[in-house]
């Protein structure tokens, strides 16, 4: 999400220092019959900062200089609204990525993205920058993609302009001191072993394995020790001369686009530097002449994968042409819309009637992974329950029918205006983000779009092409795509290793059956159909006038003995928007484990048995959250004033009328031991459970809500008393309170008998050193967990403040202790 374009007294720079100047026009149409948006998305100076000077080691610094605004700088202004931000941020994103990883040094590119951070000539300390950012409330990050390398940071605006400094000193002239290497060789070697046990990881390095030889998917993009450090000493590969000629070709000015936000300095600023680098004009890597590289027989196959997670899931995925020329069409959204639908006639509604199926997922991340210059990958990831991994190929079945349905019903100008339109309102009035994330993706956008979509081009749908999308639609066919089935069961059958992360699996061709069905001519299905219009789009924006006076804080305005409702109106943010949040508390259900295990089942499945009808309301941006706290359900509930109530009763009328059938009920009870089982086998989330069960009264554990599941329970259903409290946060009147009133009496429930206490209390500690070692349950872990807990007892606001900044200090102490940049994971402090 980027930053709202309601904001008034906006600016926005975008500088070109080519000299080709910049085209002044609005760059925001979506076509003649949409609203137009106004042309400014951020309440802050934005400058986008296109870097076509060559920054070079040694090179000569200008002084910072401020731009001539006529020639080089477009500025708009609207008025602004009066909520503060105090950060302010920067984002480098440079034209390379792991692709250019030389053969013989796997994870180089990675490994720069750390080295360029450990000090330069003119701020040589090694970890400075980090404790300048610390100590001015700051932050930073990088990462490495495919064919790009995006490094960023945000500090308190006062200290920007230093900041700033210190951060392009990094680019302009790093030490990259050689006595570096090994320490950072193990901060990679450690980001590496962190991701071994992610499922999603080993699944993208088993993908890329399978392209064809020779093509850079197949490199070993993370590096690790082996690669940086064993291999090389053992080859004679000097690592530090490498990664300096690295460095000398890659980071080049003209290969970077620079992104600042910022507020209250006056005039925008830029750092220059001298640019007559011997590699002025050199184009960036280019692999766009490696198409196709998933065309291989291997390819075509049916992957048998044993995961990490106790979970069932298929992968359906077809390798396409590169799609990032089509961004202002967007067809590859369009059929992932279609795709992932959850609504009536939709792949997923057929699956869960059939209790095959919880979630399904379709589409392109738009990641380097999933889309570079030489492929756009279309993937449909559907998570099975136990009876969907026996009938995985009845599954699959269902998803080229549902292909086959809209290939011949071919692309529906109906239903892509509707995703054009909730798209434009999403835009229209997008939520404020952290600056930081913001510029992230404004630097990132201006490598991949022209000028005037730098800050739509990832978001809007500009025009309907129905040949466009029939051609995408024509190639996901069943001869053409990749099936990879995820299963614990597949433990013990799986002969053959993945590399570099040790992935089983096994590889066999698709059953000649069901192949020649889908090959032959598929019939279609008569339960699959298009989407209905949906009826929860917004459409009346309009903000109501007040009727009563401001108050800073929410007001209580009912009160019973059954629940309480409370009302804020919206006078700061001045958006069609509204936040409810209706809490039912309940004494019954910490009685004992089983209870607790009994009310998840029930969230559980009173959100499978919403999913469907609510689905249309999610898409067209009014979202809902259920939550089982330890004292309740909480139910959470925001978006458009115009359609939320819609989706408000369609909520409680499904709590009202709860039902569940022996199968949904089999399906979720084992679907919640496979999740209590992912959750103990993370070191993390284990620590965290036996630190709580030892210091919270009458709290039960994970391992015993665990038991109470493995031991059987059937479906029953509790006479629950509830109190309800009612909060809203809106731009409408208060008489928004009948709210309360209807939900309370359709849900028909008894007041409690004595009040239940919100309280969060914890055991008094023995003022004495106490150890708790916990063994990890997942032996392929090679990670650990540290938590050191203090006690400070009861205290007012001004110790707990206190506390905090102690524990700012501590973490910031243990960070450079390690030396190890960004791995927040390596230790933890509570208070």
């Amino acid at each position: 999400m980027k930053m709202p374009i309601f904001i008034l007294e906006m600016f926005l720079f975008l500088f070109d220092l080519s000299g080709r100047g910049l085209q002044n026009r609005r760059a925001y149409q979506v076509n003649d019959n949409q609203i137009q948006p106004p042309p400014l998305l951020t309440p802050y100076h934005l400058y986008a900062v296109i870097g076509q000077i060559r920054m070079v080691h040694k090179s000569r610094v200008a002084p910072v200089v401020r731009p001539n605004v006529h020639s080089h700088l477009h500025q708009f202004s609207q008025k602004t609204t009066s909520f503060p931000v105090f950060q302010s941020a920067a984002a480098l994103c440079v034209g390379v990525g792991s692709f250019s990883d030389p053969t013989d040094l796997p994870g180089l590119a990675h490994f720069l993205e750390h080295m360029v951070f450990m000090g330069s000539e003119k701020y040589p300390s090694e970890n400075g920058f980090d404790a300048f950012l610390k100590k001015h409330g700051g932050s930073d990050n990088a990462s490495t993609d495919c064919e790009r390398t995006i490094f960023q940071f945000d500090i308190q605006r006062k200290n920007f302009k230093e900041a700033l400094d210190r951060w392009a000193q990094f680019f302009i002239c790093p030490l990259m001191i050689r006595d570096a290497i090994d320490r950072e060789v193990e901060a990679v070697d450690s980001e590496y072993q962190l991701a071994k046990p992610s499922d999603s990881h080993r699944k993208e390095m088993l993908f890329g394995s399978l392209a064809k030889p020779g093509h850079p998917m197949g490199k070993f993009c993370w590096g690790n020790a082996q690669t940086l450090k064993q291999e090389p000493k053992k080859n004679k590969i000097n690592v530090y001369e490498r990664l300096r000629a690295f460095w000398k070709k890659y980071y080049s000015a003209h290969y970077m686009t620079l992104a600042v936000q910022s507020k209250g300095w006056g005039n925008p600023f830029l750092f220059i530097v001298d640019s007559k680098g011997a590699h002025d004009g050199l184009p960036k890597p280019d692999f766009s002449d490696m198409l196709n590289p998933y065309d291989t027989p291997a390819f075509y196959k049916l992957y048998r994968v044993v995961p990490v997670r106790k979970d069932h899931s298929l992968n359906i995925t077809w390798a396409l042409p590169p799609q990032e020329k089509y961004y202002r069409l967007k067809p590859l959204h369009y059929i992932s819309w279609l795709i992932g639908h959850e609504g009536t006639g939709s792949i997923l509604s057929v699956l869960r009637k059939k209790c095959w199926a919880l979630a399904l997922f379709g589409g392109n991340s738009e990641t380097g992974f999933d889309q570079n210059s030489t492929y756009s990958i279309f993937s449909i990831s559907i998570t099975l329950t136990d009876e969907g991994f026996q009938n995985f190929y009845q599954v699959t079945h269902l998803v080229f029918q549902y292909l086959k349905l809209l290939q011949t019903l071919g692309p529906q100008k109906r239903i892509y205006e509707e995703i054009q339109r909730i798209e434009a309102n999403e835009f229209h009035y997008q939520e404020q983000i952290d600056p930081i994330e913001y510029v992230e993706d404004v630097c990132e956008n201006m490598q991949l779009f022209p000028k005037e979509d730098f800050l739509t081009g990832d978001q809007l749908m500009f025009q309907f092409s129905p040949e466009v999308i029939g051609a995408i639609l024509s190639l996901l066919t069943p001869d053409k795509a990749n099936l990879m089935l995820f299963s614990p069961e597949h433990e013990g059958h799986c002969p053959l290793r993945e590399k570099w992360f040790g992935t089983q699996y096994n590889v066999e061709d698709i059953q000649q059956e069901w192949m020649k069905q889908w090959t032959d001519g598929i019939e279609l299905s008569q339960d699959l159909h298009l989407p209905e219009e949906n009826k929860f789009i917004s459409t009346d924006f309009s903000l109501k006038p007040p009727e009563s006076p401001e108050s800073e804080f929410p007001v209580k305005i009912a009160h019973s003995d059954r629940g309480c409702n409370w009302y804020k109106k919206d006078n700061k943010f001045k958006i069609p928007k509204a936040y409810i949040r209706f809490h039912m508390i309940s004494p019954v259900i910490q009685q004992s484990a089983k209870n607790l295990v009994l009310f998840d089942l029930m969230v559980n499945i009173l959100a499978h048995n919403l999913a469907e009808p609510a689905y249309e309301a999610e898409v067209a941006q009014l979202d809902y959250k259920l939550v089982a706290s330890e004292h309740g359900l909480v139910i959470r509930v925001k978006g458009f004033n115009h359609k939320l109530p819609l989706l408000f009763y369609l909520i409680i009328d499904h709590l009202a009328g709860f039902s569940a059938t022996p199968g949904v009920f089999s399906m979720f009870t084992e679907q919640l031991k496979k999740t209590y089982f992912n959750i103990l086998i993370k070191p993390e989330k284990l620590g965290k459970d036996v630190r709580l069960l030892i210091l919270e009264h009458s709290r039960w554990s994970m391992v015993e809500k665990y038991q109470a599941l493995t031991a059987g329970l059937t479906l029953q259903f509790f006479d629950f008393s509830f109190f309800l409290c009612l909060l809203l946060l809106t731009s409408l009147h208060k008489s928004l309170f009948f709210l309360f009133v209807v939900s309370g009496s359709k849900l028909q429930f008894s007041k409690l008998p004595a009040k239940v206490p919100v309280l969060f209390r914890v055991v008094e500690l023995p003022p004495k050193h106490h150890i708790c070692k916990v063994k990890s349950l997942n032996k392929g872990d090679a990670n650990s967990e540290v938590t050191v807990y203090y006690q400070s007892g009861t205290k007012a606001l001004r110790e707990h403040t206190l506390m905090e900044l102690l524990v700012v200090s501590v973490s910031t102490s243990l960070f450079f202790f390690h030396s190890v940049p960004n791995q927040s994971a390596l230790s933890k402090l509570k208070s």
